[in-house]
């Protein structure tokens, strides 16, 4: 089920179009339980289709431009967060608290890459605001995860026990996330047809001249919004300023982007300026958070008609979890897929932050869609989309007993040094993209041949070259990330 044909019509495409898409497998990336790699491949491919379709729509042209999907550029991009080198330094990935705790009876994994969150989870536990990994490890261990969990939430922070796929299925959150589609697709009104301005020149720019007003945070959304800024879109990312940004993970999302700070509540009149004139609101914060800003879709969408605006959450905006936090690493814990990936008694990980990456590809096929059927139809659209809604689709297959399924490595999952520091912050990266080989038997390639270099305002950066790939179509981003936060709050 995770394939490129299930992706396409999840968003709405015409099954025409996938005779155009070719793939270039490789074995050897992604390596996992789960059909990492198949997800993957089928989130950049549908996203590239819908950047051609888009495209053709623009330029008039009866046929839509070829795609090929090539498994080493889309598991480098997968794994951007770790290529990435500035002035040579690997990035700062995962803070000491963000990890797997064992508990006693079972374990629990936290997220405290951001200040406020590790105060919070520190508040939460009782513990000293300067406390570290062993001070958090003692008071843990004598802990119930679940009790662990709530506690932490509670507290505004960030926790999730360990489950497996049956007691993750089992879960409120779990059923109201299986009675809803992988992409949610709606009309807000009856606003006309969108009129784009024809496209000519080299390189084919689908999003060129539509302006994208991004409101994400922590990565699928910023993917989402990196992509489109590739695909030639004036994306402008606005943040609180009492809300800093990681550096590392500004310059690994912020290509073709700029960045500005502004305070949605004592800046209003500068943001209704910019939602006047924009095409497209992405947003990544938890679900009704931004609504007291008027920025719900159906607000938004009274104030612009024409909008397209595109929603990214952790959970969902349903069920009982609907208002919690999270993060990739988190809803990993949650549905199973650390488990699978390991066992309840030693938790494992994806080899890549598969859910942000996957979720942030579709969310940018689903804009892209969206505005396609603006051109032919009209109105105001929203699109929707939640990590936990994609682990869902990654883990269909092992929930119905199909754990090996196509796409995946029988026996022991990759591992990386203890539970405490599994995948992600332990800077793991099995099948990332060492070793690349043919399908055939051709010629080995590394990793290299998808990465690129530049000289930027944060430093020389090394980084992974965009996998959405088409006839035409661009091969890196117009520019590199500038320093977050330093551009005027206005478009272009």
């Amino acid at each position: 089920m995770t394939d490129i044909k299930f992706a396409w019509s999840a968003l709405g495409g015409d099954p025409a179009l996938l005779a155009g898409v070719t793939a270039v497998v490789r074995e050897d990336v992604l390596s996992a339980r789960l059909p990492v790699r198949d997800l993957a491949r089928a989130c950049v491919g549908a996203c590239a289709l819908a950047a051609a379709e888009l495209g053709a729509c623009r330029t008039g042209r009866a046929r839509t431009p070829a795609v090929r999907v090539d498994d080493g550029a889309v598991a480098t991009a997968f794994v951007s967060e770790r290529r990435l080198l500035v002035d040579g330094r690997a990035p700062v990935l995962f803070a000491p608290l963000s990890r797997f705790w064992r508990t006693s009876d079972g374990w629990v994994r936290t997220h405290a890459n951001y200040p406020h969150h590790r105060e919070r989870l520190l508040r939460a536990l009782r513990l000293p605001a300067d406390s570290g990994p062993a001070a958090v490890e003692r008071s843990l261990t004598g802990r119930a995860a679940l009790d662990v969990e709530e506690a932490v939430y509670a507290a505004g922070g960030l926790a999730v026990a360990l489950r497996t796929l049956g007691e993750w299925a089992a879960h409120a959150q779990a059923v109201a996330i299986a009675a809803r589609p992988l992409v949610e697709r709606g009309r807000l009104d009856g606003a006309r047809a969108r009129a784009f301005a024809p496209l000519d020149g080299a390189p084919l720019l689908p999003a060129a001249g539509l302006r994208v007003l991004d409101l994400t945070r922590v990565l699928a959304g910023p993917v989402a919004t990196r992509t489109l800024a590739l695909l030639g879109a004036d994306v402008l990312r606005i943040d609180a300023p009492h809300l800093p940004e990681l550096v590392d993970q500004h310059a690994d999302t912020g290509f073709g982007k700029r960045s500005a700070l502004l305070d949605l509540a004592a800046d209003r009149r500068a943001f209704e300026e910019l939602l006047a004139a924009a095409d497209v609101v992405v947003t990544g914060y938890r679900p009704g958070a931004l609504d007291r800003f008027g920025l719900s879709p159906e607000a938004l969408a009274e104030r612009r008609p024409g909008l397209v605006v595109a929603q990214v959450s952790a959970w969902g905006a349903y069920g009982p979890w609907a208002a919690r936090r999270g993060f990739d690493s988190l809803v990993q814990a949650a549905t199973g897929i650390a488990a699978t990936e390991g066992s309840a008694e030693r938790p494992g990980a994806l080899p890549a932050q598969a859910l942000d990456h996957g979720t942030g590809y579709l969310l940018a096929a689903a804009v892209l869609r969206a505005l396609t059927e603006q051109s032919h139809e009209g109105g105001s659209r929203f699109v929707r989309l939640a990590l936990a809604r994609t682990a869902a689709w990654l883990t269909e297959g092992a929930r119905m007993g199909e754990v090996e399924g196509k796409g995946t490595v029988k026996g022991e999952p990759p591992v990386a040094g203890d539970a405490r520091g599994q995948g992600e912050e332990s800077g793991h990266d099995e099948g990332s993209g060492e070793g690349y080989g043919e399908r055939d038997g051709g010629g080995r390639v590394g990793p290299e041949s998808w990465l690129g270099e530049a000289e930027s305002p944060i430093g020389r950066l090394r980084y992974a070259l965009p996998p959405v790939s088409f006839d035409g179509g661009p091969h890196d981003w117009a520019c590199p990330p500038g320093l977050w936060g330093a551009d005027p709050a206005q478009w272009l």
